[in-house]
């Protein structure tokens, strides 16, 4: 089938090539010439484990293109999907003006029976705004072409978003009009052989589910990390607590790990975007309130634990940083955990030597040059000269460090576990203080 994705960031990248990849005929448009360039020459802006070779390979095949073009992505084909970003306004809300602008570049130029699909995180009632603004483009022109309009979320995890989209475990679609989701049935069949995953509801309700997910999982990061800090002044071992209500198969094992709070492109927006609709319509959600304020205060907590370790001047201190994505397997830096660290630690004088196996070009982008912030070239080389080594991120290559090396390069041999990375027996043998969140 023919498709047009609106929109070459995260979601719209990885949709269309995994489209492309089970042989649709896919044509991604972007306002931004730079980044279709970049991608017209096999260079892709963004990291996620998998997803070049598959673009090299559709784009080789004839199966993916870039244009920047809107006469031609709209002429491509009568599926069009929009996936351009959605960011927080001052108020939180989510700012839907590039949804509703790319929904007039389609009513402007469409000559056929049209299916407008909303892959972009929305806030309830835009598939209304986007039905309502390609009915007054085509009013303009005084014709009359059929369409529809749907809400297909998506849930993808970065880092893991080509595995999430090959192999879902649910695939949501709002749609009011038997042709649009029979359409839709037929784009997601490839990906549900072994077993029907398609879960077909009303447009309005799509479009909360998909801030309801990430507004749980947040959630339940934000209520781990303040029961990490109670365990921590009870005397209690937060992972002993975490195995004992994760074995519930009411509760269980995912997003159960305390931390230094979350961070990423939809989790913040996401919570902030529901809250702003939950008091637009006079039903504030007083739970995310409370998850938000949580999560800000969690990203202090591994800063409050140097201070307390090294008082509040550290002029004469240097710390080596381990992670600078939000997560692992992602070179994300938008709302990182790691970004209020190094500004915090910065702050009061100390001097950081980060390392990141993929993220350190962005941060150098979003961090800016300063005599405070030096990169490492691996992990071992950031601990040189340190006080202590602070981990914020996560990554695989972090979990069995060598110790002894790190111990004859460090000053001190003090860990700052922000992630829980390490068992305080295994690191207090190797001759280290562990400081971690809600350990014992």
């Amino acid at each position: 089938m023919k498709i047009t994705m609106i929109g070459t960031g995260y979601v719209g990248l990885v949709t269309g090539t995994c489209l492309a990849e089970v042989g649709n005929d896919v044509l991604c448009l972007d306002v931004d010439a730079r980044k279709i360039d970049m991608l017209q020459g096999g260079i892709v802006p963004i990291h996620e484990p998998g997803l070049e070779p598959m673009i090299r390979r559709n784009a080789a095949a004839g199966r993916l293109q870039f244009t920047t073009d809107v006469d031609r992505a709209v002429a491509h084909a009568n599926l069009q999907f929009i996936a351009v970003g959605t960011p927080p306004d001052d108020d939180g809300s989510a700012d839907i003006k590039y949804v509703l602008q790319a929904a007039r570049n389609i009513g402007r130029r469409m000559t056929q029976t049209t299916l407008v699909v909303d892959k972009s995180t929305v806030p309830v009632g835009t598939a209304d705004r986007v039905r309502e603004v390609i009915a007054e483009e085509l009013a303009a022109r005084g014709v009359d072409i059929p369409y529809s309009v749907a809400s297909n979320p998506e849930f993808l995890k970065e880092g893991a978003a080509i595995e999430d989209f090959m192999k879902p475990d649910r695939i949501v679609i709002g749609a009011d009009d038997e042709h649009a989701i029979g359409l839709l049935r037929t784009i997601y069949a490839p990906f549900q052989r072994n077993r029907e995953r398609l879960l077909v509801m009303d447009v309005r309700s799509a479009e909360l589910t998909k801030y309801a997910a990430n507004a749980m999982l947040a959630t339940r990061i934000s209520f781990m990390n303040e029961l990490a800090n109670l365990a921590e002044k009870l005397g209690a071992d937060i992972e002993q607590v975490r195995q004992g209500i994760g074995s519930d198969p009411r509760i269980g094992w995912h997003f159960l790990y305390p931390g230094v709070g979350y961070g990423g492109s939809c989790f913040p927006k996401d919570v902030k975007a529901l809250r702003h609709t939950a008091e637009r319509v006079g039903s504030p959600l007083r739970v995310l309130s409370a998850v938000e304020s949580a999560n800000d205060a969690q990203k202090q907590v591994l800063v409050d634990k140097v201070v307390a370790r090294f008082g509040f001047d550290l002029r004469d201190r240097r710390f080596a940083l381990w992670g600078l994505a939000f997560k692992p397997n992602t070179d994300d830096m938008r709302d990182a955990p790691s970004r209020v660290v190094i500004s915090a630690l910065t702050s009061r004088g100390a001097s950081i030597v980060a390392y990141d196996p993929v993220a350190m070009d962005e941060a150098r982008r979003v961090l800016g040059d300063t005599s405070q912030l030096a990169f490492a070239t691996d992990p071992l080389a950031a601990c040189d000269g340190v006080d202590a080594l602070v981990v914020v991120t996560e990554w695989k290559e972090f979990r069995s460090p060598d110790f002894d090396g790190m111990k004859r390069r460090m000053k001190q041999a003090l860990i700052f576990d922000g992630r829980n990375l390490y068992e305080p027996e295994v690191v207090r043998a190797a001759g280290f203080e562990h400081v971690a969140i809600g350990r014992r």
